[in-house]
């Protein structure tokens, strides 16, 4: 798999792709987005400041400056690049992959992504094919610092709930939150790998994975917390734990946070092509006015919630858009919103876990990752069997969802990683059992 994927650039650094990428990319970013600057951020990873040091050479090389807003969280640098006015911005990071890994993720001007299907095609055919020419010395950019915390942690200031009768304990993966998380939630919290670290030495800043999510749920217990939050290694994404230590499946907190936005105003929501019923059958009991489904992965939302004019969007990864910022996604951002949910809870002698408990009304299996060559032979072979027995529904914009009265299954290749992933839900945990096994049976003749 090439280092351009379908929302951003991303692999295993010096493997992958290396400083010379850097530099050609930066170099030929002002040509694929005219700019008079380039706002760029950048993560912790013990590889950032090297690509910095060459994409920011590259880019004063193509004549233009680079606007450094420093180490960031990935929402910061899409704020940056609304609050700056920036045509373009560059925030360094690999997100939520091992500590080898880095990338990059593009923005034009108001934060829009640049994903393959939007500009990422033709940088990575300019980075490939076209000559460097640098400008002469007299022309060349420069960088300039730029301080923007304050300005973004007074943004999130703006959301923060009332935390007095909370007890919260945070997990930052060792990650970019740790720039703002006490600030933001002070002594109401007990902290744990809240250090910048690029060795992400507590776990894998994937807390999609259930397994780095041990320490945070041993956490909630131990400090009889009501709630864990639990963020990313870019701060783009958060999941939580309940008072009971239990992981909260992502889907289900965009039920959460639709219903707080939709309380104060009606319109549609979207959600990708793996969400829960759970949670869709919940926003329309909210008052949702639609619940649209569409593709996964940042780039992909974004635009949809733009075209939709959607109030919120919510992914299975964690990721959660917000229309009033920009379209974009922030995880510190969006526990701010569920923890406004707790703490109103809590006041009326409830907790998270029973919201939760409320909302799930099928057995789901979580996504699960199957790692094969021929992934395009099996995702075929599982169309071919369960589109002749009579769907209610198929979706086939990001892999297959095929739907029947008491049951589903999604199953799609990742943009990011070799896995075919696959998700599938039911009335009952013995009929989710049973069609799994049947969905398993056909992906094992692959391998």
């Amino acid at each position: 798999m090439g280092v351009f994927k379908a929302y951003d650039i991303r692999g295993v650094y010096n493997q992958d792709f290396n400083k010379e990428t850097a530099y050609k990319i930066g170099y030929f970013l002002p040509k694929l987005l005219p700019c008079k600057f380039v706002v760029v951020g950048r993560d912790i990873r013990l590889t950032s400041d090297e690509i910095f040091e060459n994409l920011c050479n590259g880019i004063n090389d193509a004549g233009v400056d680079v606007w450094n807003v420093g180490l960031a969280t990935t929402p910061m640098v899409y704020f940056s690049t609304v609050y700056l006015k920036a045509e373009a911005s560059v925030q360094i990071t690999a997100s939520h992959n091992p500590k080898q890994y880095n990338g990059m993720k593009i923005s034009r001007a108001m934060a829009i992504p640049v994903g393959g299907d939007s500009g990422l095609k033709e940088l990575e055919r300019m980075v490939n094919e076209e000559k460097v020419e640098p400008v002469c010395p007299c022309h060349r950019g420069c960088i300039i610092d730029k301080d923007v915390h304050e300005a973004y942690l007074n943004y999130l200031k703006g959301f923060l709930p009332d935390l007095s009768n909370l007890n919260l304990s945070v997990d930052c993966s060792n990650g970019m939150s740790s720039l703002f998380v006490h600030e933001i939630f002070g002594d109401h919290a007990h902290y744990i790998n809240d250090t910048l670290d690029g060795t992400f030495p507590g776990h894998e800043p994937n807390p999609l994975e259930v397994e780095n999510c041990k320490q945070i749920m041993d956490a909630v217990k131990a400090n009889k917390s009501d709630c864990g939050v639990i963020y990313d290694g870019d701060a783009d994404r958060v999941m939580f734990i309940d008072e009971r230590g239990r992981f909260i499946q992502p889907d289900y907190v965009t039920g959460i946070i639709g219903a707080y936005y939709l309380a104060k105003e009606k319109g549609s929501v979207l959600v990708d092509i793996r969400t829960s019923r759970s949670t869709t059958e919940y926003l329309l009991k909210k008052g949702a006015t639609e619940v649209i489904t569409w593709k996964v992965g940042h780039a992909f939302a974004k635009m949809k919630l733009r075209e939709k004019h959607c109030i919120f969007g919510g992914e299975l990864a964690g990721h959660y858009y917000f229309r009033d910022f920009n379209n974009c996604d922030s995880g510190i951002l969006a526990s701010l919103l569920v923890l406004q949910t707790v703490a109103a809870l809590k006041k009326e002698g409830k907790t998270l876990g029973q919201l939760i408990d409320e909302i799930v009304v099928y057995a789901n299996s979580g996504e699960r990752n199957f790692k094969l060559e021929d992934k395009d032979g099996a995702m075929n072979a599982l169309y071919e069997k369960f589109t002749k027995l009579n769907p209610t529904k198929v979706l086939d914009f990001d892999g297959y969802r095929i739907e029947f009265p008491t049951w589903w299954f999604n199953v799609r290749k990742s943009n990011t990683e070799p896995y075919l992933r696959v998700v599938a839900e039911a009335k009952t945990q013995q009929e989710l059992d049973e069609h799994f096994k049947e969905i398993e049976d056909i992906i094992h003749q692959f391998h």
